[in-house]
């Protein structure tokens, strides 16, 4: 009987470690989930950047990138709003470096002035 229960204890051991590590076909089945996701990201991102190449100056690009190495989710936000109206139609003319500068003057939080008082 303790052979018996040990035997079945150690098949109980087995089939939780292969469980833990993942078969080699649900490894197989995730790693090509996950290089479509990545695929699929990556072509977004492409034609995110396409469009943005498209109605940005060269001038407002540039400010757009120096702003988002400073502040990544401010242009990402200004990003999505350009885009937008790049979708919607209401983009005329590229947008140039004063009209992305009045944009982001509309998006940044406002900064907080401190005041220090000595005594």
């Amino acid at each position: 009987m303790a052979y018996d229960e040990d035997a079945e204890l150690a098949e109980i051991r087995r089939r939780k470690i292969q469980e833990l590590q993942g078969s080699p076909q649900a490894a197989a089945t995730q790693n090509a989930y996950a290089a479509a996701q990545q695929a699929e990201y990556d072509r977004r991102e492409a034609e995110r950047q396409e469009v943005l190449r498209r109605v940005l100056t060269p001038e407002a690009r540039e400010r757009l990138g120096r702003i988002r190495l400073a502040k990544p989710d401010v242009a990402g936000a200004v990003e999505q709003q350009v885009i937008a109206l790049a979708a919607s139609g209401r983009l005329t003319r590229p947008i140039d470096d004063p009209t992305l500068r009045a944009l982001l003057e509309r998006i940044m939080p406002e900064r907080r002035e401190i005041k220090i008082t000595r005594r």
